[in-house]
């Protein structure tokens, strides 16, 4: 880890990256919720939720690179382990309800505004991401690393709803957003299970 004013000065930004993210991804969770819940997509309400999630993921961020727990070990390991929970907090609800309505062939609505939020999320989310990815490596924070990751993970699933409720909304393919909500689910399982494990830290290029 940089130590010194060089690690005060990436903790810094590691806050003002993380704040940001923090204010678009408010936005994104309370939008796509309720976007779900009136169109009964659960694509999107899991994508919602998702975003809700990684808030919570740039807050205990934010946590750990403030005050005396910059230099903290201990810090460090709490927040890479609530990171990575917070990839499991989602999985559960999605996958069983996803599946359930693959099952029943229960439909959602086509939703216009999932779509937009889906294309500011392809664009907006990977700039957090490989900033905080970066920022992380810099500072041996594999906390920092996986909330990175978190982002990255959010750009394609943003691409992954995109086509879902495309797909739904203009060939009417009903199947293609339970799908997609199973796709969401697994590969936070995934993240989830790396993150825990420590491997979020790569070396910086």
């Amino acid at each position: 880890m940089t130590s010194g004013s060089g690690a005060l000065q990436l903790a810094r930004r590691v806050r003002l990256i993380s704040w940001l993210s923090l204010a678009w991804m408010s936005i994104e969770g309370i939008v796509g919720v309720a976007a779900g819940i009136a169109t009964n997509s659960i694509a999107l309400l899991g994508y919602g939720l998702d975003s809700t999630i990684q808030g919570i993921g740039s807050l205990v961020i934010i946590w750990r690179f403030t005050g005396a727990r910059i230099h903290s070990p201990h810090a460090e390991q709490r927040a890479q382990k609530i990171v990575a929970v917070t990839f499991f907090l989602l999985a559960p609800y999605i996958g069983i309800e996803a599946a359930r309505r693959l099952l029943t062939g229960e439909q959602a609505e086509g939703s216009w505004i999932g779509i937009v939020l889906a294309l500011i999320g392809i664009v907006l989310m990977p700039v957090f991401g490989h900033a905080k990815r970066r920022l992380g490596n810099q500072l041996g924070s594999a906390a920092t690393t996986g909330e990175g990751t978190q982002n990255l993970l959010c750009a394609g699933l943003s691409l992954a709803i995109l086509l879902g409720l495309a797909a739904n909304l203009f060939l009417g393919l009903t199947w293609a957003d339970p799908l997609v909500a199973l796709i969401l689910a697994a590969v936070a399982v995934h993240t989830g299970v790396n993150t825990w494990r420590g491997r979020g830290c790569t070396p910086a290029h």
